[in-house]
This record gives structure tokens, C-alpha cells and sequence, in this order.
């Protein structure tokens, strides 16, 4: 829905993958809990939810999806990897740790939009460049210096 301007109501995604064989997952990206939780329980048994929203990704590990297609993992994959792991586990301690440990890069990550402040993330860990494609612009000052102080 943030980069469509549209979003696909829970009803709809459950009818589609009801009534369709080639539907199997679906990458929930909508940030309404309320959403989220009727997909998770009116899915069908083998239908596959993904968090699309790393802030909310535990939350949704513990009603029933089962992965992220994520952001942060990119900047951050150990980390994140590692949480997605505990929180499948049920070991509630670690993965709220980890959670809470990362919670404060998502406001400059996402703040300017995607990928702008994951790539400034990069570019200050000598991975890569921040350079985006345009419209689209690199991310300010502010951000980066944010970055670089959580980071450090």
C-alpha cells in the first residue's frame, strides 16, 4: 500500500487465496494490525502470510506469519535474521531483545522513503553507494547523521 496508494482488503486476500491454487503467500505490507489478524486467521491452512513491514514483523511472527521480506535485513542481516529466527522459535526473550535493539533504525530507515535511507545505511557501512535512482533523492544530512550515531 506505501508504494501502490492502494490496499487490498483482508477479504480479498482471502477469497484469492481460497479460490485460487497459484495464490500462496502474500507479502502484508498494509501496517493494520487489525488486517494483519484477519488474514492470519481466516487463511487457508497452507496459505503463506510474510511480514513487508520490519517494525511489525514479530508482532506478526507471533499471530501466525511466517517470514518478511524485509529492509533492514539488508543493512542488518545477522541481526534481523536472528530475531526472525527466535521469534519462529517462540524464544520470546531473544527475539523481543534483538527487536528492540533494531527498533530505532526504522524511523530514519523508512522516514525519506525506500530504499533511500536503507542505501545511506550502506553507503556508512562501506557497502555501497546511497545512490538512487530519481525521482527519487538521497537521503539528508539529518538522516544520515542519525544513522551514523546509531551506528556507532
Amino acid at each position: 500500500p506505501g508504494r501502490t496508494s492502494s490496499n487490498m482488503l483482508a477479504e480479498t486476500t482471502i477469497r484469492l487465496a481460497t479460490d485460487f491454487n497459484n495464490i500462496i503467500a502474500i507479502k502484508e505490507a498494509s501496517g493494520d494490525m487489525d488486517q494483519i489478524m484477519r488474514v492470519l486467521k481466516n487463511k487457508p491452512q497452507d496459505f503463506i502470510v510474510l511480514s513487508g513491514d520490519d517494525a511489525l514483523t514479530l508482532p506478526m511472527i507471533y499471530m501466525g506469519a511466517e517470514g518478511v521480506i524485509s529492509v533492514i535485513g539488508q543493512s542488518h542481516p545477522k541481526d534481523f535474521s536472528e530475531m526472525v529466527s527466535f521469534g519462529l522459535k517462540s524464544d520470546i526473550k531473544s527475539a523481543n531483545q534483538i527487536h528492540n535493539r533494531l527498533y530505532n533504525f526504522y524511523n530514519p530507515l523508512y522516514s525519506e522513503g525506500n530504499p533511500v535511507g536503507v542505501k545511506a545505511c550502506l553507503e556508512i557501512l562501506g557497502i555501497c553507494k546511497a545512490t538512487v535512482r530519481f525521482p527519487l533523492v538521497e537521503a539528508s544530512n539529518t538522516i544520515k547523521k542519525e544513522l551514523r550515531s546509531l551506528l556507532n
